[in-house]
């Protein structure tokens, strides 16, 4: 009868909750999984994923602690956990960056009245994807090493700085002479800003990733530069021919130009002309000098 009694309570206070629930809270509990998820989606592969294992593990010790009532071990895990906050805030930071990063590349329209989206940057758009794909075909065919970074809506200055600026239109031709393994600027990245390419010779950060140790250089520069920014980062392997496409740390190998080409027309954004919209006065009138 006790048992009966008790599984009785246990409904009644479910019941009791369940109809205390608003809309509010249903939404709360909605943004709050939608948080954690992206947060673990955040941290999976990388080496937070393992330290968050081992929180794991502290903390079913600690409630193992709590319910046996061990006073000394209960102690230490007090004094522990106090200074947890700050220990977490530490060891994740370069994780904390990227949720930082991945918030702050949020499109937001500001409807400042400029003119994105015109047939001429459009046109521009679709020439640099068939330099870009063209130029990666041909130094796939010969073998040559080469890695482009296609800048989208977070800006890469940090990376431009320190490189030579070309300001040049992708044509093919210039990007294999660019990535000639002879040419003083093969070894660095290309940049492409506003459908041209931008600056040649640049450096990018290694991922921090464990699993991308037995993938090149090069290859591990793009994943690290798309870990860091939102950019398209295209990688031709040196050793295989092989075309590859780095996004949000992940790598996506054996591409063809066509494929290619419809990942990059899918994703490379337009040229943003930063114009704003002015009424147009009619010309004046040529005056009639005639007597």
């Amino acid at each position: 009868m006790d048992f009966m009694t008790y599984i009785s309570d246990i409904f009644q206070n479910f019941v009791r909750v369940a109809m205390s629930i608003t809309v509010f809270d249903v939404i709360d509990i909605l943004l709050m999984t939608y948080l954690v998820y992206m947060i673990f989606k955040l941290m999976k592969e990388t080496r937070a994923e393992q330290l968050m294992k081992g929180i794991f593990v502290v903390l079913v010790i600690f409630v193992v602690v709590q319910v046996c009532q061990l006073k000394v071990m209960s102690y230490l895990f007090e004094n522990f956990l106090q200074a947890g906050i700050i220990a977490i805030v530490v060891v994740f930071q370069p994780e904390l960056r990227r949720i930082l990063e991945r918030v702050g590349r949020a499109k937001v329209p500001l409807g400042l009245g400029f003119d994105q989206n015109d047939g001429e940057s459009s046109k521009a758009r679709d020439e640099a994807i068939a330099g870009i794909a063209e130029a990666c075909e041909r130094l796939q065919m010969t073998k040559t090493g080469a890695l482009i970074v296609v800048e989208r809506t977070t800006k890469i200055g940090d990376i431009t700085e320190k490189a030579t600026v070309i300001n040049a239109a992708p044509e093919p031709d210039l990007f294999c002479n660019l990535f000639y393994n002879k040419a003083p600027l093969h070894d660095g990245a290309i940049v492409i800003r506003d459908n041209r390419i931008y600056a040649a010779g640049c450096f990018l950060p290694n991922t921090t990733k464990d699993q991308a140790s037995e993938l090149g250089s090069r290859h591990r520069a793009a994943i690290g530069m798309s870990e860091n920014a939102d950019s398209l980062v295209i990688v031709v392997s040196e050793e295989t021919g092989t075309i590859s496409v780095a996004e949000n740390g992940q790598l996506t190998r054996g591409l063809s130009k066509e494929s290619l080409t419809r990942i990059l027309q899918k994703k490379m954004p337009e040229a943003v002309t930063k114009t704003k919209k002015r009424s147009r006065k009619p010309k004046p009138e040529a005056q009639n000098t005639e007597n």
